[in-house]
C-alpha cells in the first residue's frame, strides 16, 4: 500500500512522516500494494487531527481522529480503521468471492449492491417535495428539523445536493454528486 502524507497548514517533519507510514503500513495485510492511503495531518489550538482516506475499487474507507498528541491521534486512527475492516471483512470477503479485500478485482459499484446483507434493514421510508433553494436556506431547514443532513435541489446548480453538519458545530459540508 502506498501512503501519501501531507500537512494542512503545518509542516510535516520527517519523524512524523515516517511514524505515519510505519503505523499505517500495519493495514497492508488488508490492502493491495497498488492502493493508496491519503493521510492529512493538521493542527489547531493544540488539537491535532489526522484524516485517512483509502479508495478500494468502489469502496471508500475513511477515518478521522483528534487528539492533543499527534502521535496518539495516528495510533487511534490505525486502530479505528482496523476495527472498520474487521467489522465489515466478512461482508467484503463475500462480495469478492472469497478472494479477500487485498486481491479484489475491479467491479462496478452496482454489482456490489446486488447482494443483500441480513444486518441492514430499512425500517422507514420518507418522501418529500423538493423545492429549489440555496445552500443557506438548506442549512437553515436542516437545523429547524434537527437533522444532521438535508437533501435539497440546488437552485444555482440545478442539481440535487446534500448539506451536512461536520464535527465542529459551526461547520457544514456540501455534497455535489457527479453522475
Amino acid at each position: 500500500m502506498n501512503i501519501e502524507v501531507r500537512g494542512k497548514n503545518m509542516e510535516v517533519t520527517k519523524a512524523l512522516h515516517d511514524y505515519s507510514e510505519k503505523r499505517l503500513s500495519k493495514l497492508s495485510k488488508y490492502i493491495d500494494d497498488s492502493k493508496t492511503a491519503q493521510v492529512a495531518l493538521s493542527g489547531e489550538r493544540g488539537i491535532y487531527k489526522v484524516e485517512v482516506t483509502i479508495f478500494l475499487n468502489g469502496i471508500i474507507l475513511r477515518g478521522e481522529e483528534k487528539n492533543p498528541d499527534m502521535y496518539a491521534a495516528i495510533d487511534e486512527i490505525v486502530e479505528k480503521l482496523e476495527r472498520q475492516f474487521n467489522k465489515h471483512k466478512t461482508k467484503l470477503y463475500r462480495r469478492y468471492r472469497e478472494s479477500g479485500i487485498k486481491y479484489m478485482e475491479t467491479e462496478p459499484i452496482a454489482d456490489l449492491t446486488e447482494e443483500k446483507d441480513e444486518r441492514f434493514h430499512i425500517v422507514r421510508t420518507k418522501k418529500f417535495a423538493v423545492k429549489p433553494m440555496d445552500e443557506e436556506e438548506a442549512i437553515m431547514q436542516m437545523n429547524l428539523l434537527g437533522h444532521n443532513f438535508f437533501v435539497f435541489y440546488n437552485a444555482k446548480t440545478e442539481q440535487v445536493n446534500i448539506v451536512y453538519k461536520r464535527s465542529n458545530e459551526n461547520e457544514y459540508g456540501l455534497i455535489e454528486p457527479e453522475f
